[in-house]
């Protein structure tokens, strides 16, 4: 549930990784967090370790060069950040889970207020930028 929070956000706003994508990811790696007792023995946290890398993993899937740009940065930490919601829910630290998928959503939400100010100070330096994901119209992907 809480995976697909933070994916409606990224939905709704037209990016990449939505509803779906985040909830599979949260509910996955909250699956493996919470079997590695069954799989690992004591060894939990090999577990962990392996959903980190393997999150991380898919998350540099996700992350291209455009030209001077780079995107898809925030998409791959919010699918990273997701999977560590859903390890917290799989060993029962709910109110962490639910403040940390707060603060996911709620900097996820800055951009609205964030993407005026580097814009207002490359014009006021005669700066340029190389821009982030978030720069100009989000784009559809296939799948």
């Amino acid at each position: 549930m809480l995976g697909a929070i933070i994916g409606f956000e990224r939905e709704y706003r037209g990016y990449p990784a939505g509803v779906r994508t985040m909830a599979l990811v949260c509910m996955g790696s909250a699956l493996f967090a919470d079997m590695s007792p069954i799989y690992s023995g004591q060894d939990n946290d090999r577990i962990a370790a392996q959903i980190v890398s393997g999150i991380g993993f898919l998350g540099a899937g996700l992350i291209f060069r455009e030209g001077l740009s780079v995107r898809g940065v925030t998409t791959a930490a919010t699918i990273w950040g997701a999977a560590a919601i859903g390890m917290t829910v799989a060993i029962e630290a709910y109110l962490v889970a639910i403040v940390a998928a707060f603060f996911a959503v709620v900097l996820l939400e800055l951009r609205v207020v964030t993407k005026h100010i580097g814009h207002a100070s490359d014009e006021d330096d005669n700066h340029h930028h190389a821009p982030d994901e978030d720069d100009g119209p989000p784009r559809a992907t296939p799948g």
